[in-house]
């Protein structure tokens, strides 16, 4: 053997390959004397890592390194020793060719240490009037690096044991900011001014323009302050309301596990800093992008990640996988994986549920040196994992600033444009109506006076549209929010609020929301010659041991062995666990490899027939098993199986586990109100069906309860498939695509659907659900993926927060039919007087008529509203039915007290008056009273109503009692044809008139509570407009349930060398992959 073959032998690189004697001099391989030619001790472990050759290579610790990935075909999967590095060279004990590797090694890092200190430059400050421009201003230097939010190597080598020290969490921090996605910061004076943005708005500032024009300077002034008036209440009430919100949102706040000065401790996610050291563990959401470093109970792999990463070999992992050449046509055949093929380092350390990222419906496996991704749901596994940016940096981080600008407001915000839209067009069309009506009285577009066209015009467009309807309704929802927030249930988005009133289906969990989830094992059913100590030892060892998330069936199960010390002094002579396997859905177990002294045991806890299938039993055992189970599921009890395996003897029964959660005490009535609402529940629910059935019996539910295997491999499709999920009272055995599939067919029959969920797997069923509810103690995964959170358990929560949203969309529901008819009320009133006697009420009251509108209604969002006997919904066509019915009759009224002073004696007017301010008064009595009828009258109003209805009304009758704004001489108008009645010179009304107004306006009100309450009363007004919940459409449903049976297979012609492909029906196997 020649020299060059000496020194690389076991695995050791060449001195010409510098790459290779980098890393490994980077990682502490240094020569004992110093002398680059000595060949390494012996106690250093070589490794080298083939490719697909197919060569096995082995180290000197004994560990055969293989090329082929288990259970990925076409995969490198590279296992590792107990293999241990030394401690780095310092820099100054390097020799000249070791500087220049450690330099190659490194060469990235001086670059990303410049992009680093380029983050803190100073940024220029926006000016004070540039209030669009973020308060973070920009870059001195210009506009950011791409790959600014990539920290420096250096950052990214934190030792797993002792963590980052609180001054380099400090000045990381400084550079990279909080570990948080947050909208951008407002600019205070540009959240002011978006009160004053919106088609309704302009419409109100057309108008002050107007009167600017017109020199109405009273006009201008309190369309200002009207204009003032809402965004003030509209920001004061929001930021009310976001701060209770925000106050209870902190319960909710995700947390992260991090190394920090030697030892753990949990944070919020928020503090996290690039190279922070995580740990990464089941039903937790990865709190940042960050690399797999190691399984959490081999922290000695450390130093394997250490060496794989100097080597840079997770980089070339990434470049193989995005850079792979297509294979020639004849390589293709006998390597048809060739295309997926990747390289892995180790075991699987845990699993991420990366669907709202990716798309992929199962759970991803992730090795050491994957990242992980921001936001994504930890299914299995804890691990060490070091975070490599922040998260605006992150990949999630920066696809939502590409969207950062889009609000979406749902469809709350799609009605509002709605109604605001037709009542603009509306606007111009009275608007054109009292022009032609103008020509023919041969009016002037501006002269002296109040009788003109732009007169008219400025009052149309100042009644017209409702300045108060996007800050009311916004507000009722924000104030509906923090009310919410009390009773422990947070709304992620407002537009959530209406969903959950409309809702007519809840699909809930069973444990936790319908029972007490006060799990309790009851006395078990052990195997014939075994000892129950030792079984419930079994399950035990079967059980997660992590004590900070334990699982509900584990932490039972460990609890319980306080009845059973026998089986505690078992467990503690001295077991080591080696590898521990979660619960999924595919085995129905969790497994436990262990070893106590020589002996290696494998024990297993799961559903029973999962369990039996593992020991090579006789049919009779298998039977009474199966027997005992189906006994156990008719008490009401969940069973689990218990079994081990010792070295390689066979699998042993032990038995059964009987575990038992009673149902809540007030779930049973709170099903009953659930249905009364409209509101039925569908359990959905992991146990057996004999399970089900028995607790759907206690709670009052129905008993057609299904196997959750109907919905898939029934052979049910189309509309028999539709028809059995909307006829079930619930399913039983179901895995979260269950839960997918159950919402996804109750939406395509038009229902509104809530799902409840708390784990990770129930991520997806929450998103796509109109209405996601995560349940008290649920993961922060399905948190994030809900739109509503609840901080307090049970049923009873849920309903009454449906009853809740009900009452704030009954208040807006209320508020948008009471201001569409004040609207059509004058519109109708002016415009006719307009045309028919060419006369008006001025300018200068109208503006005081608006004012107390919106004044009168600021209470509106803390009005007591009665709930709905059913789910709610706009109902647009009938809100515009009957405000078009309510605005008329207001009209008429206003019509037949204006007719009354035609009459020589005044009609309505004892004493003396002015027509202006009779006018002026009724109007305003009539349509802030209308609030009282819209509102319904199942309810008392509450006191802020009736007080603020009050006052307005009080400022009316001083207006009209001393003629204020009535104009000189009282007001008068030359009317078509003229009118008889004498003004009062200045104006004033006596005392007797006003009452009489008072007691008219109240016959009025009374005549149109009686109208309305008479069209409610009619089935076709009272459903104009609903959607039909129960839309069945036979035909499409079986076209989709026959292509749902479908595949398209594809094979190459022999002859032409082209693909062919072929529509064949899926095979059972085929069915059993869905």
């Amino acid at each position: 053997m020649d020299f060059l073959s000496q020194q690389r032998q076991h695995g050791e690189p060449a001195p010409d390959d510098v790459e290779a004697q980098g890393a490994s001099h980077s990682n502490g391989a240094n020569y004992p004397g110093g002398e680059q030619g000595e060949s390494q001790s012996p106690g250093h472990t070589g490794q080298h890592v083939t490719g697909n050759s197919g060569q096995n290579v082995s180290s000197e610790g004994g560990e055969t390194i293989t090329g082929q990935a288990h259970g990925q075909p076409g995969g490198e999967h590279i296992k590792f020793g107990d293999y241990r590095m030394k401690e780095p060279a310092k820099s100054s004990d390097l020799t000249e060719y070791e500087a220049l590797d450690r330099f190659i090694t490194n060469f990235d890092a001086e670059r990303r240490a410049s992009l680093a200190s380029g983050m803190s430059k100073k940024r220029k400050a926006p000016k004070w009037w540039q209030f669009w421009k973020s308060s973070e201003g920009e870059l001195e230097g210009g506009a950011e690096p791409a790959d600014i939010g990539k920290p420096p190597d250096s950052w990214l080598e934190t030792d797993i044991r002792t963590g980052l020290i609180h001054a380099q969490v400090e000045e990381r921090r400084r550079r990279f900011g909080w570990n948080e996605l947050v909208a951008e910061k407002e600019n205070m004076i540009a959240k002011v001014l978006s009160y004053f943005q919106g088609p309704i708005l302009y419409v109100m500032e057309l108008a002050a323009l107007l009167a600017v024009g017109l020199g109405d300077w009273i006009d201008f002034g309190v369309i200002i302050g009207i204009l003032c008036l809402n965004a003030f209440v509209g920001f004061y009430q929001e930021k009310q309301a976001a701060d209770v919100v925000a106050s209870l949102k902190g319960d909710i706040a995700m947390k992260a596990t991090v190394v920090r000065d030697g030892k753990e401790e949990q944070i919020l996610a928020r503090e996290l800093v690039p190279g922070d050291i995580i740990i990464i563990q089941e039903g937790q959401t990865v709190p940042g992008d960050a690399q797999l470093i190691c399984d959490y109970n081999r922290p000695q792999d450390f130093e394997q990640f250490k060496a794989l990463r100097d080597e840079d070999k997770f980089n070339e992992a990434e470049e193989t996988k995005n850079n792979k050449e297509p294979k020639a046509k004849d390589q293709e055949k006998d390597n048809e994986d060739d295309y997926e093929e990747s390289i892995h380092y180790g075991e699987p350390l845990v699993a991420c549920d990366q669907s709202a990222i990716t798309g992929e419906s199962l759970a991803v496996d992730k090795y050491m040196g994957d990242v992980l991704y921001y936001t994504t749901g930890c299914k299995r596994g804890k691990a060490y994992a070091i975070m490599t940016t922040s998260a605006k940096y992150s990949f999630v981080g920066r696809t939502a600033s590409l969207v950062q600008g889009a609000k979406d407001q749902g469809h709350f915000k799609a009605v509002m444009d709605s109604i605001g839209t037709s009542l603009l067009v509306l606007v111009m069309f009275w608007v054109l109506v009292a022009w032609i009506g103008g020509f023919f009285h041969h009016l002037r577009i501006a002269e002296p006076g109040v009788q003109n066209l732009l007169h008219y015009t400025l009052v149309l467009l100042i009644i017209g549209v409702p300045v108060g309807l996007p800050v009311v309704t916004t507000t009722t929802l924000a104030v509906g929010a923090a009310y919410l927030a009390k009773q422990k249930a947070i709304v992620q988005k407002l537009t959530a609020i209406e969903s959950l009133a409309g809702v007519n289906v809840l699909c809930s969990d069973k444990t936790g929301t319908l029972t007490a989830n006060k799990l309790s094992i009851r006395e078990p059913f052990v195997a014939e010659g075994q000892d129950v100590n030792w079984m419930m030892a079994v399950a035990a060892l079967a059980s997660s041991h992590n004590i900070a998330s334990l699982d509900p069936i584990d932490k039972v199960t460990i609890t319980t062995l306080k009845r059973y010390p026998k089986a505690r002094e078992i467990l503690r002579q001295g077991w080591v666990t080696d590898k521990f396997t979660p619960f999924d859905p595919v085995s129905k177990r969790i497994t436990t490899e262990c070893h106590l002294g020589n002996d290696k045991y494998i024990c297993a806890k799961g559903a029973p027939r999962a369990i039996v299938n593992l020991a090579n039993v006789s049919d009779e055992v298998r039977t009474m098993y199966n027997q005992k189970a189906r006994e156990f599921a008719l008490r009401g009890f969940r069973s689990l199986g218990v079994a081990y395996k010792k070295n390689d003897e066979p699998w042993v029964l032990l038995g059964l586990l009987s575990m038992f959660d009673p149902p809540r005490e007030d779930t049973a009535q709170t099903i009953i109100e659930a249905a009364h609402l409209g509101v039925p529940v569908k359990m959905l629910t992991g146990d057996a069906i004999a399970i089900a059935k028995e607790t759907c019996k206690m709670l009052g539910l129905g008993t057609k309860v299904y196997n959750s295997e109907k919905l898939i491999h029934s052979g049910l499709t189309g509309t028999v498939q539709h028809d059995l999920v909307q006829r079930a009272d619930g399913f039983a055995e179901v895995f979260p695509e269950h839960k997918y599939q159950v919402v996804e067919m109750l939406q395509q029959r038009g229902s509104l659907t809530a799902m409840t969920g708390d784990g990770v797997n129930d991520a997806p069923s929450l998103k796509k659900a109109d209405c996601g509810i995560a349940v008290e103690g649920s993961s922060e995964a399905a948190q994030a993926a809900a739109d509503i959170v609840f901080l307090a358990p049970g049923l009873s929560t849920i309903i009454l927060s449906i009853k809740t949203s009900r009452q704030i969309f009954q208040r807006m529901k209320a508020y948008v039919q009471y201001r569409i008819a004040l609207c059509l009320h004058l519109e109708i009133y002016l415009t006719t007087s307009m045309v028919i006697l060419n006369e008006t009420i001025r300018p200068d009251l109208i503006v005081f008529i608006a004012l107390f509108a919106d004044l009168a209604t600021v209470a509106v969002a803390y009005d007591n509203a009665h709930v709905e006997p059913r789910p709610v919904e706009w109902q647009l066509k009938k809100i515009w039915v009957i405000s078009v019915i309510l605005g008329s009759l207001l009209a008429a009224g206003t019509w037949i007290i204006r007719a009354t002073m035609f009459l020589r004696n005044g009609g309505v007017v004892q004493r003396f008056g002015s027509i202006q301010e009779v006018l002026f008064l009724e109007v305003a009595l009539t349509e802030n009273w209308l609030i009282f009828v819209t509102r319904g009258g199942q309810t008392w109003p509450s006191w802020q109503l009736v007080g603020a209805i009050l006052g307005v009304d009080a400022l009316a009758t001083i207006f009209c009692l001393f003629g204020w704004l009535s104009g000189s001489g009282g007001g008068v108008m030359q009317t078509t044809p003229p009118t008889s009645f004498q003004n009062s010179h200045n104006g004033w009304t006596d005392i007797v008139t006003v009452v009489i107004i008072w007691a008219y306006s109240i016959g009025v009100l009374i005549f149109i509570a009686i109208v309305y309450l008479a069209l409610n009363s009619f089935s076709w007004i009272n459903n104009l407009g609903r959607k039909d919940r129960n839309k069945k459409d036979t035909q499409i449903e079986n076209i989709i349930g026959h292509i749902n049976k479908l595949a398209i297979e594809h094979e190459p012609d022999p002859k032409t060398g082209h693909d062919k492909f072929y529509i064949v029906e899926k095979t059972a196997a085929d069915d059993d992959d869905i």
